[in-house]
């Protein structure tokens, strides 16, 4: 008896220190597909090769643990839909999930909790806002291809009577004006302000809101916006500031570093990785001003099985992946455009248009734009010693950073499901 009335003692006291670091806002910064490997090459990407030093990047800043990312599902390989649903609401699911579990049940969301807490809620991403990571935060399907119903679930899921979201920024127009439904007319109706163009954010002045900004996906950052979603963080955390005494919750994914790793693109990875450190740091700069905040880095898996080093020789070229200036996609174009090869490689590249590059592109080109793409990569990632294993998903752990009130809640090995528990902890605290 003595020995229970202890633990009892001991648990109570857990749960009223773990309730007394419970943060007021949460920010939760999901990498799609920033596997360890990434991160890594990105502090070698960034190093000032004048100094004799390695700088540190802000993930070595808030690093804290490693996540676990396997699916329930007949694979350790997870897709971002049921690792998504797994980081939104601490249950496994199958791949392809989006907020249901094995069984294709709902499961209530961390983002639909703090809406019931009275809380303000966000979403931000730079592909379309209904894609499987941000879907899996305020949608119910039990297929992440379902684009348009998971779209209809932003307005026709209602929490406590309310839209589940009051901030929306990202691309979609594609599923949220169809011929069948207009979405945005539906948002406006129940008083949400819309805007359309990137370079003007200044026309959303309060929420709710919702802005998209392109038919699916935003461009790559290495081919048109190279700060998209650091801009679109500091309005978020501008529009969220002060808004409600009950705090905020704020999902905020690095959409495209995934897509770039599918294709095999090291430059557009890497730019896309310097747009999520970017809005890491205006996030972290936030909590420093607001200590009642914590804020949450992951992965929902990583993509591409990128390795720093290839070919058996101990060397990663970041000049030679500094000096591409455009994704593997984008030149693909201009090059299959072009009468001059060697005048778009040069623009584009500070690799050699050597005899056999010339002969390489060339073959490639008449062969059609597939071939070609795949060999403007070949090309790059020979030169810079870039390994891929994979046009698909590995099943490696994950980084995990944390800073803030509580961030030290998330120290060590740890399942993916683990960090949406002890966030949906906070926000129920």
């Amino acid at each position: 008896m003595k020995k229970q009335l202890s633990l009892l003692a001991l648990l109570c006291s857990a749960t009223g220190a773990y309730a007394d670091s419970a943060p007021k806002n949460i920010i939760y910064m999901i990498g799609d597909g920033m596997g360890p490997a990434y991160t890594t090459a990105y502090r070698y990407f960034k190093d000032d090769s004048n100094t004799k030093a390695i700088e540190s990047t802000v993930f070595d800043t808030i690093l804290t643990g490693m996540a676990h990312t396997y699916p329930d599902d007949h694979t350790y390989v997870t897709d971002s839909a049921a690792s998504a649903t797994a980081l939104s609401t601490g249950h496994k699911s199958y791949n392809g999930a989006i907020g249901v579990d094995t069984n294709k049940k709902p499961v209530k969301t961390m983002l639909e909790i703090a809406k019931e807490r009275g809380m303000t809620t966000a979403l931000v991403a730079t592909l379309q806002i209904n894609h499987a990571t941000p879907a899996s935060f305020a949608a119910h399907n039990e297929s992440r291809g379902n684009y348009d119903e998971i779209a209809n679930d932003y307005i026709d899921n209602k929490i406590a009577g309310k839209l589940p979201v009051d901030l929306m920024l990202g691309g979609g127009t594609k599923y949220f004006i169809r011929e069948d439904r207009n979405l945005i007319e539906e948002f406006k109706a129940a008083g949400y302000q819309y805007s359309d163009d990137i370079n003007n954010l200044g026309q959303i002045t309060q929420l709710p809101a919702i802005g998209l900004y392109a038919e699916k996906g935003l461009p790559y950052a290495i081919d048109e916006h190279p700060n998209r979603l650091a801009r679109l963080t500091t309005k978020t955390l501008d529009l969220l500031d002060g808004q409600n005494k009950e705090g905020f919750f704020v999902m905020i994914e690095g959409s495209q570093i995934d897509w770039c790793g599918h294709a095999n693109d090291i430059a557009c990875a890497m730019a896309e990785m310097d747009d999520f450190a970017k809005s890491i740091e205006k996030a972290k700069a936030y909590v420093d001003k607001n200590q009642d905040t914590i804020l949450i880095v992951t992965a929902d898996h990583s993509t591409g099985g990128l390795t720093l080093g290839a070919h058996g020789q101990y060397k990663w070229d970041t000049e030679i992946v500094k000096g591409v200036k455009a994704s593997a996609g984008k030149l693909t174009s201009l090059l299959m455009d072009a009468s001059d090869l060697k005048t778009v490689w040069s623009a584009n590249t500070n690799i050699e248009f050597s005899a056999e590059h010339q002969i390489k592109l060339e073959q490639a080109k008449k062969m059609g734009k597939k071939p070609l793409n795949l060999a403007i990569k070949s090309i790059i990632n020979d030169a810079s010693f870039t390994g891929w294993t994979t046009g698909g998903h590995t099943a490696v752990d994950v980084q995990v950073f944390a800073y803030g009130k509580g961030s030290e809640q998330f120290t060590g090995s740890q399942n993916n499901t683990d960090i949406a528990d002890k966030l949906i902890a906070f926000i129920e605290k």
